[in-house]
């Protein structure tokens, strides 16, 4: 019997942060409409490169973040693969986002494939001290989670 589920939901984020919260919001949303023991869900929060030890031997792995690429706030992002080494050269608005580059650059430094590896954004209105998110985010969250259902279904189809 395999140890660790093949599938990782990363939610990242600040919940003391406005909009920077809304990975984590999506993470508790998500978690809760999927009950599959070959899937697990971590809150990142803001944790960097302590996270790297959950992304050893996965076979697919779906991120979910504020990224701010500078489009209008609750604008949806998504990312798979290479394109994630875009986000290098985009302003970032988010508390953390270097972080969570620097992870998933880290792991496949470190020999890590990460394969399968989605990245869903959404664009934040407001990163600043606050509780909650902002009214055009929680529209964005709601694209975000039904695009996270889809997204992680297909994992799930491959990787069980």
């Amino acid at each position: 019997m395999r140890e660790t589920p093949p599938i990782l939901v990363l939610g990242l984020g600040n919940l003391l942060l406005s909009d920077d919260a809304v990975g984590l919001t999506l993470l508790e949303e998500l978690g809760r409409e999927t009950s599959n023991d070959d899937v697990e869900f971590v809150d990142g929060g803001t944790q960097g490169l302590a996270l790297l030890p959950y992304l050893a031997d996965r076979e697919a792995v779906l991120v979910l973040d504020a990224i701010g690429l500078g489009a209008e706030p609750g604008t949806l992002h998504i990312l798979s693969g290479e394109d994630v080494g875009r986000l290098r050269s985009q302003r970032s608005e988010t508390a953390h986002e270097g972080n969570g580059l620097t992870l998933l650059e880290t792991a496949r430094l470190l020999g890590e494939e990460l394969p399968n590896l989605v990245v869903i954004g959404v664009e934040p209105a407001h990163v600043r001290t606050g509780v909650g998110l902002s009214p055009e985010v929680v529209v964005g969250a709601r694209r975000a989670l039904r695009l996270a259902k889809h997204v992680l279904r297909e994992m799930e189809a491959v990787c069980v």
